[in-house]
């Protein structure tokens, strides 16, 4: 069984605030319906009756013997009470509209332990009629026993009196258990989703896990794509996105340290994670730094550095792989930022996978490689693919994006097995899509951009 982090669960819960408060809201509204239009009231009134046997022939007082008796036949007396014979004649004389067997349903009977004294009860939708009802089945139990029993001493130590408030207006109890449900309901079901979690978040031991070391985390930017702003790194420079890629940029230059880098493949283990966004963004962080820097949309399936730098996609790498690669100078684009050149993916081709493993690739990178400081390698997602598990052999470096909290272990865990069985150097996991609005270190930054 996985062990569960209690601090890291109730961190989770705080998605699940929303739920709360809509299931309190229903669950104290159907039971504040129920109760005030669909349950009816009921009233309850009670009475007393004790029984002792007197000995007529001698007219001496009750002994202890015959308390002993009348208790030991209490529960019989009870089930006489709530008979037929007595409910009937109860009907009977009190004209009741109803059987016998719909009497008894508000009719509770209980010795009083210890005692030779019953406990007469009658719940009924009318007031008067409840305490009538218990003065009636008294009565006629008095009676009855009577001729059973030959007993002339059954007494009613009270009367029932007419209640003056329902007994079941339980509105305060009711609303107190519906919100204690609603919130153990909610609670429990987010216990189970966070249980049966299969996704990577940044929270997590990674490099525990899955042996990877974690590159960098991008904070999660609700604004990133508002007015097509893609390249917060290059339009918002003082922004928490940017620093975040700023200090990826750093990590990786400090893992390359003994070795001159100058290729880096950015892939993913699934589509929609975040690879284009961040291979873009580190590609203008490397040229702020004065770095010479080519990005190539190596994505030949659904490439889209050409919609983040906003040029055309009518000629690509595609394109120059089937051309003769002498003419690579018509295919490089210059971008808006200083130092930064393009190569898009160009024209979707039927085998991008034959493409990217050909000998005219490895002499394209090779060229390009003498051209530039830093050529960024944005690759396909590796599930089911071997596109960026081709293009790992030919670089130097290979980041994994990771959208926190949706990509699965085992989709992560099968990416890096693919990346290891060609020897590529991953130099770590880039969690992207991270919320820490919550931080100083976001208010500051973020704060510090709008001025």
């Amino acid at each position: 069984m996985e062990e569960i982090n209690i601090k890291e669960f109730f961190s989770y819960l705080k998605h699940y605030i929303f739920g709360y408060i809509v299931a309190i809201v229903l669950a104290v509204g159907g039971i504040v319906a129920y109760d005030v239009i669909i349950k009816k009231p009921l009233y309850q009134s009670s009475t007393t009756v004790v029984i002792a046997k007197a000995d007529s022939t001698d007219g001496t007082a009750v002994n202890i013997n015959d308390v002993n008796a009348s208790q030991k036949l209490a529960n019989t007396y009870s089930e006489i009470a709530k008979s037929e014979l007595v409910l009937n004649r109860v009907i009977e004389e009190l004209d009741l509209s109803m059987s016998s067997k719909e009497l008894s349903k508000g009719v509770t009977i209980k010795p009083i332990e210890n005692t030779s004294i019953i406990n007469i009860t009658v719940k009924d939708k009318n007031a008067t009629r409840s305490a009538t009802i218990a003065n009636g089945i008294a009565k006629v139990f008095a009676e009855e026993i009577a001729k059973i029993y030959r007993l002339d001493n059954v007494s009613q130590l009270s009367v029932a009196v007419t209640p003056t408030a329902p007994c079941n207006n339980t509105l305060s109890r009711d609303i107190v258990l519906a919100i204690a449900i609603a919130v153990l309901g909610v609670t429990g079901f987010a216990f189970l989703r966070f249980y049966l979690d299969d996704t990577v978040k940044h929270t997590d031991d990674i490099e525990k896990m899955l042996g990877l070391p974690v590159a960098g985390s991008i904070t999660k930017n609700d604004t990133r794509v508002k007015n097509g702003n893609e390249l917060p790194v290059a339009r918002a420079p003082k922004s928490i996105v940017s620093e975040n890629i700023k200090s990826l940029r750093t990590n990786l230059q400090f893992t390359a340290v003994d070795r001159n880098l100058k290729t880096i493949l950015v892939t993913s283990a699934n589509a929609s994670e975040g690879k284009s966004f961040v291979s873009a963004n580190l590609a203008v962080s490397f040229a702020q730094a004065g770095k010479k820097v080519l990005i190539i949309d190596c994505d030949l399936r659904k490439g889209r550095l050409h919609k983040l730098f906003k040029t055309f996609n009518n000629a690509g790498l595609s394109n120059l792989l089937a051309d003769n690669i002498k003419n690579i100078g018509s295919y490089i684009r210059k971008t808006t930022v200083d130092n930064l050149d393009l190569i898009t993916c160009g024209t979707y081709p039927p085998n991008p996978s034959e493409l990217l493993a050909s000998q005219r690739n490895k002499k394209v990178l090779a060229g390009l490689r003498n051209h530039y400081d830093i050529i960024i390698l944005d690759g396909a997602p590796v599930g089911g693919l071997a596109d960026s598990v081709i293009l790992s052999s030919l670089v130097d470096e290979v980041l994994i994006v990771t959208k926190d909290g949706a990509t699965s272990k085992s989709d992560l865990s099968a990416t890096r097995d693919a990346l290891k069985r060609v020897d590529a150097n991953v130099a770590g996991i880039v969690f992207n899509n991270v919320n820490h609005r919550s931080s100083k270190y976001y208010y500051y930054y973020g704060e510090e951009d709008k001025k």
